[in-house]
């Protein structure tokens, strides 16, 4: 699924640290899976968590019922999304998340309707091409809406960490980030192998990885290349 952040473009490059060594039944953990796009490539035993829980249960609707997504922008409209969008309790949860990740620019969350300037691609179609190809690998996924900070890990697992970046446009506030890596900390103290994407980690974290990406910010503001990296303790 279309999602902020995606590491669709780089998935395999994190997937070869990430599943080097890994051990038959060892599970695969992703507290923050987003739109699925870097779960979706992993075998075997895996959970993904969101504190969203509209992204939750659009996951669980592609996964189960891909066919009931709108299939072109005739059967959604931009002022179908904007009702969805101020109305959210009287729809589905799991359309919701759909239309608010999927259907909107950069897969912002409800930052508006995806379209070109020139209004000749269906991006709905899109979407649910996509959502159709998608579904097939989610089938023996766990997704969870819970926070990072409250989920249970199965001993000695490989948690790959997918936060908001520090300085992001969407988490400005809202997000802990010392928290968050004195969480990372303890919990490859307890024995997980412990990846993280972000642009910068405390010195004690080290970088096993990193590529030129260039990251979308807004329709105005176009994009620029940032180095995306993957840090471990």
């Amino acid at each position: 699924m279309k999602y902020m952040g995606s590491k669709n473009r780089i998935a395999k490059d994190i997937l070869q640290f990430t599943q080097a060594g890994r051990m038959y039944g060892q599970w695969y953990i992703e507290p923050f899976v987003g739109g699925g796009n870097m779960i979706d490539k992993v075998v075997g035993h895996c959970k993904g968590f969101d504190n969203n829980e509209y992204v939750i249960e659009a996951l669980k609707l592609i996964r189960d019922n891909p066919e009931s997504l709108p299939k072109n922008n005739q059967e959604i409209t931009v002022h179908d999304y904007r009702h969805i969008r101020d109305n959210k309790t009287e729809y589905d949860k799991g359309y919701v998340g759909y239309v608010g990740c999927a259907l909107s620019y950069g897969g912002r969350w409800f930052e508006g309707w995806c379209r070109d300037g020139a209004q000749k691609r269906d991006y709905v179609a899109e979407a649910y091409r996509n959502a159709v190809k998608q579904s097939p690998k989610l089938q023996n996924i766990f997704f969870v809406f819970e926070s990072y900070k409250d989920i249970r890990i199965p001993d000695n697992s490989i948690v790959y960490c997918d936060p908001p970046y520090k300085g992001a446009k969407k988490y400005k506030t809202g997000f802990d980030h010392i928290e968050f890596w004195e969480w990372c900390r303890k919990i490859s103290f307890e024995g997980h192998r412990v990846f993280i994407s972000e642009y910068e980690a405390p010195d004690d974290f080290r970088c096993v990885w990193q590529k030129e990406q260039f990251s979308s910010l807004t329709q105005n503001t176009g994009s620029k290349k940032m180095t995306e990296r993957l840090f471990a303790i």
